[in-house]
């Protein structure tokens, strides 16, 4: 198992062109880390993010990008679908061999009939991905009303698309199940992983089971991650771990220093 840097928890709160990817890059190599998930290309072009990695000597470990295939009609599907497409594209460019796809549910919609509409729309790009030698993921996302939280959702989706693999998010996980279950439920098709931590509050996001989250340190916050890496090197999963923040509390270089020393020393410990 290796870790690898978020852009995401990085560029959060800034805009695309004021994100800084050379500092990204440093920070990694501060790190003695090799791999980044992209996440969006904060407007620059993936020749542009491809040359600055190979400078630096970094791996694009995955591209990560939004598109809103929850609908139930073709004909407003089609622009999410077209992002797809262009995020594979995108992906070859930048060199990454995966991508996720974002998987929001949306308020007055059952988790059932979103997780229907980002089916038929997965089912549609599993082939562009397929022929692009890119290699088509989901992740466990978090919220009452998401499609995507525990195993079981996942697996749904799976048995449809055979070629659907999953980037397995141990703290969104917890929002629904024991997110180390929920891993070993779906070892075999886990290429990718993001860790987060929560803290459980009275008015933060609502949870499949019904409690209440903030975002937290990796280590600071509720989660069992030690039980997870033991699950996940009993499984001999070897790809990339990435660190996610979505608190408050540290600027976000600085949670990624303390969570990187901290998620090291449990992998050193089991």
């Amino acid at each position: 198992m290796k870790l690898s840097v978020m852009s995401y928890t990085l560029a959060r709160g800034k805009r695309d062109e004021d994100f800084d990817l050379v500092r990204m890059c440093q920070l990694t190599m501060e790190l003695g880390l090799e791999g980044i998930d992209v996440v969006s290309l904060y407007g620059r072009h993936p020749r542009e993010v491809r040359r600055l990695l190979d400078d630096f000597g970094l791996k694009a470990v995955c591209h990560t990008f939004f598109a809103d295939l929850n609908h139930a009609e073709p004909k407003a599907q089609q622009p999410a679908l077209d992002n797809v497409k262009r995020g594979i594209d995108n992906a070859v460019a930048i060199g990454a061999d995966k991508v996720m796809v974002v998987t929001p549910g949306k308020n007055g919609m059952s988790r059932d009939d979103s997780r229907k509409n980002f089916i038929r729309g997965l089912k549609k790009a599993a082939p562009w991905a397929r022929d692009a030698g890119i290699t088509l993921t989901v992740e466990n996302f978090p919220g009452a009303d998401s499609p995507f939280v525990i195993a079981s959702d996942f697996l749904a989706a799976q048995r449809e698309i055979p070629e659907l693999k999953l980037t397995f998010d141990n703290g969104n996980a917890f929002t629904g199940e024991n997110p180390a279950e929920s891993f070993r439920l779906c070892a075999a098709d886990v290429v990718h992983a993001h860790f987060k931590d929560w803290d459980i509050c009275a008015d933060g996001m609502l949870g499949l089971d019904g409690r209440r989250y903030r975002g937290a340190l990796i280590g600071e916050g509720v989660l069992d991650h030690k039980s997870c890496l033991a699950a996940m090197k009993k499984a001999g999963y070897t790809g990339y771990i990435n660190i996610e923040y979505e608190g408050n509390k540290y600027d976000p270089e600085e949670a990624t220093r303390r969570a990187a020393k901290y998620l090291s020393g449990l992998m050193q410990e089991i």
